[in-house]
């Protein structure tokens, strides 16, 4: 039966010089750690201005997702829609690492959007 060592070495087995045997080359695993990157880039959600989720106001975030979803020719949804998928998106892929004032931020801009686009809170469709 074999014990897990958890990370530590075994006696009498040598150390391994380097875990990237060719440093300049990219590997699968590491396209695949970077594949929500990839998707706020080259989404057709719609085409964001530079540092839209760095900015400090909720109110900021909320105009530039908006500019970007009006203006954006590559968008299938509506215009609140696809900035509304947008700011979740990254709002669920930032996961833990996300610090706790800029999620606030982030999740007050949610009803800064709604506000933006005359979606108010009580004013939801029925579901079927």
């Amino acid at each position: 039966m074999t014990v897990a060592t958890h990370g530590r070495r075994r006696a009498g087995r040598p150390r391994r010089q380097s875990a990237r045997r060719h440093p300049g080359r990219t590997t699968a695993r590491n396209q695949r750690k970077k594949w929500s990157q990839h998707v706020t880039r080259t989404s057709n959600a719609l085409d964001l201005e530079a540092n839209v989720f760095k900015l400090r106001s909720p109110r900021a975030v909320a105009a530039s997702l908006k500019r970007s979803a009006l203006r954006s020719r590559r968008r299938k949804a509506s215009p609140y829609q696809s900035a509304a998928s947008m700011l979740t998106f990254y709002i669920n892929r930032a996961g833990k690492g996300l610090k706790p004032a800029r999620r606030r931020v982030l999740e007050r801009a949610k009803g800064e959007l709604r506000k933006a686009f005359g979606h108010e809170a009580g004013s939801q469709r029925p579901r079927r």
